[in-house]
């Protein structure tokens, strides 16, 4: 199995999870290179139905590594809990946690809750885990690192420098902040609640470096999307993180990382949660939302819901150079009567239609034939009705590389490999 590294083609949402836990059985390793608690990976497999925020999708083979890599912010807590949840299902985790990773501490969950008050209505539509705080602090260099938690003394020392500078400013922007807690309790109580996983902080470039040396497989998952990337998605609208396979070496601890498979995943239609621009939005959308399922992992938020926006996704398709892509979610395609494509747009600076979309922008759609068969039960592409059939290579042709995954449901081996 070669280096194959998952990402988003859209904002995020769109089955990378799902994608990654059909490929883990290959792989030795399983890393993900960004983010941390602030979107969550739904996975169903033998051992059930979990929904992944922080631990790589590949964890239920348990003959691969979960890695945790050091582009990551890392929420201790929730961590703790997470890993819980998947060993009370019989999941044998392996995990290696980079010294190099991000605390997002209870602190950063204030501050970011705060700061959307404060925004009202010009609010970013973030989740309120603290992840923009904590990556904030670390461009700051006053970030909390993985690896202090093995040196206590420094640990401590690194706190007090942080809350120093941190809670006079937080005090003065937003007047109703209280915050009671010390720097020796704050240092008790990380060192208490990471305990279950104090033993897997490491330097994570040695194992990966070993598994390489072996010609063994390494599966590289990002969270969210091209449309949610710091430096290429629609800014301000975005996460705190970089979410292009291009970063995938440098989060994970092998920045010389040359992968052999990009796969960019896109949903067969689109869908986003938090503030920003859904040019394709379905004008009903209530009960579509309802029948595939169309709510946030983390916050539970209902999706906006949209017909498949061929231009942000070949946008999100390059922006990631994928060599290939998996379509998932074309069962819920199912019985919709006004099936359509956007294949391009219209509007004053439609001819640069990146992100961010700041110009008003109107869908070009392309209709195509709809199709009323339940597809859940079909395992090759010739099986799928021939309107499905058309669909996907349609949206192969605007894509400009191939779709060689189909998923028609959300279980293993509900894949179709072309």
């Amino acid at each position: 199995m070669s280096s194959i590294v998952v990402v988003g083609a859209n904002w995020g949402d769109e089955g990378k999870g799902r994608i990654v836990d059909y490929l883990a059985g290959g792989a030795s390793a399983s890393i993900r290179f960004q983010g941390g608690n602030n979107a969550g990976h739904t996975v169903v497999n033998d051992f059930g139905t979990f929904k992944l925020h922080q631990l790589p999708s590949g964890v239920f083979n348990p003959d691969c590594i979960a890695v945790l890599g050091p582009g990551m912010v890392i929420s201790p807590a929730p961590l703790t809990e997470e890993l819980a949840e998947v060993k009370a299902a019989g999941v044998n985790v392996k995990m290696c946690i980079s010294d190099r990773a991000t605390l997002c501490l209870p602190l950063h969950a204030i501050e970011d809750t705060l700061e959307e008050e404060r925004l009202g209505d010009g609010a970013y539509g973030s989740t309120r885990q603290g992840i923009a705080p904590a990556y904030g602090d670390r461009v700051m260099k006053k970030g909390i690192l993985v690896g202090w938690l093995k040196q206590p003394e420094v640990l401590l020392e690194r706190i007090k420098f942080m809350l120093d500078w941190k809670l006079p400013q937080l005090k003065a922007l937003y007047p109703s902040f209280e915050f009671s807690q010390t720097a020796e309790e704050m240092t008790e109580w990380l060192l208490e609640v990471s305990a279950p996983w104090q033993d897997a902080i490491c330097n994570v470039t040695e194992p990966l470096k070993a598994l390489q040396a072996q010609d063994k497989g390494l599966l590289f998952e990002a969270q969210l999307g091209a449309g949610r990337d710091l430096v290429f998605g629609e800014y301000p609208w975005t996460t705190s993180s970089n979410v292009t396979a291009a970063y995938a070496g440098i989060g994970s601890g092998l920045p010389a990382l040359r992968p052999e498979r990009v796969i960019a995943v896109a949903k067969s239609f689109s869908s986003s949660v938090g503030t920003g621009t859904l040019i394709t939005a379905m004008a009903e959308q209530d009960n579509f939302r309802e029948a595939a399922n169309e709510y946030g992992a983390v916050t539970g938020r209902p999706r906006d819901m949209g017909y498949f926006d061929a231009v942000a996704t070949r946008n999100g398709v390059e922006l990631q150079a994928a060599t290939e892509v998996a379509l998932t979610k074309i069962d819920c395609l199912s019985g919709m009567t006004d099936l359509k494509i956007c294949v391009a747009y219209d509007g004053e600076h439609c001819e640069n239609p990146i992100w961010p979309q700041t110009a008003t922008l109107a869908p070009i759609y392309e209709q195509l034939e709809a199709w009323d068969e339940d597809i859940t039960g079909c395992r090759t592409f010739e099986s799928l009705p021939l309107a499905a059939q058309k669909y996907v290579l349609r949206i192969e042709e605007l894509m400009g590389v191939p779709v060689k995954m189909v998923s028609v449901g959300p279980e293993r081996d509900q894949m179709i490999n072309r």
